[in-house]
């Protein structure tokens, strides 16, 4: 009989790469994750893997074995959304983990309509970066998130992981009054076309996010698609601080609609053909929950009562 719990660290090896990742994230030592995987390798009776230099990688077997253990732990999931679904009232924790422009905009009034609604439920909340979250859902840190991705930045496909849409909305370019109406610092955008907007600030400094997060990758992509690599002086993570930094001439950034609610009086906010996604992601098998479902609902309307007319809702697939 295969144990499930080895059958975890095996697909967790496979996402993660190497044995010191998947101890660090579960928090066990390397010694004992080895040897997990060695009595699954006996219970097995095959090579599961094998090492390519200093690494451990699956053998054909072994990368069987992790499909066959991504539908094992799903049917898990699915008995545990059940078994909660057959209990009384919706109680208990809730890890919920948020990108932070996620948690200004859309947290609060969710938590609030969840308190309304189920005021057992005890949500715990913790930023995360939406590139963070299929490893946190997996190791169990989080029981629902909320993740977005960018138009040059589409999301990674994980079958370990089930999404239903939240909302779409526009990106804008950020930049100062002065600078943007001063022809002799940098000619106004004009056009509608990508290259056309961001294309007069190809010389200007930018600020982005910083290094290895979506907001970064996009807003780079963003840019080299319009014929410039961009020149980033500052990187924040906070829309708040960009908005700020770019009312001041430190240069042009990129924002979400969400955002533009925070904008001080001195920014140009100019609308791109750029678009964000926000979802809501859970453990594949975990959306019958009864608490997952329900903060689902109040998401949907938390969203559905934002003042920015502009944002749309999407529909459940």
């Amino acid at each position: 009989m295969l144990d499930v719990r080895r059958l975890y660290l095996l697909r967790e090896l496979e996402r993660r790469g190497t044995i010191a990742a998947v101890a660090e994230a579960l928090t066990f030592t390397a010694s004992a994750v080895s040897q997990q995987l060695s009595m699954l390798e006996r219970e097995a009776g095959v090579p599961l893997l094998e090492r390519s230099g200093r690494r451990v990688v699956l053998t054909p077997a072994g990368r069987t074995l992790v499909t066959h253990a991504d539908a094992v732990l799903e049917r898990l999931e699915l008995a545990v959304s059940e078994l909660a679904g057959a209990r009384e009232g919706i109680g208990g924790p809730l890890r919920i983990g948020t990108f932070p422009s996620g948690g200004l905009a859309i947290v609060p009034a969710t938590l609030a309509e969840l308190a309304q609604r189920h005021p057992a439920l005890e949500p715990m909340v913790q930023e995360i970066d939406s590139a963070r979250v299929s490893d946190g859902l997996r190791a169990g840190e989080f029981d629902v998130a909320l993740v977005h991705d960018y138009d040059f930045v589409p999301a990674s496909p994980d079958t370990t992981v089930d999404q239903v849409p939240l909302l779409e909305e526009p990106m804008y370019l950020a930049t100062d009054a002065a600078t943007d109406t001063d022809p002799a610092r940098c000619p106004a955008a004009r056009g509608d076309t990508l290259a056309e907007l961001l294309g007069p600030w190809a010389t200007a400094p930018w600020i982005t996010a910083r290094d290895g997060t979506t907001g970064h990758a996009m807003a780079v992509r963003a840019c080299q698609a319009a014929g410039f690599q961009p020149r980033i002086r500052h990187q924040v993570n906070d829309f708040r601080t960009v908005l700020a930094l770019a009312a001041i001439g430190q240069g042009a950034g990129f924002v979400p609609e969400m955002a533009t609610a925070h904008a001080p009086e001195d920014v140009v906010l100019t609308r791109l053909p750029l678009f964000r996604r926000s979802k809501v992601a859970f453990r594949a098998g975990g959306g019958t929950h009864p608490a997952i479902a329900a903060f689902v609902a109040a998401a949907r309307t938390a969203v559905g009562a934002t003042s920015r007319a502009s944002l749309l809702i999407a529909s459940v697939r």
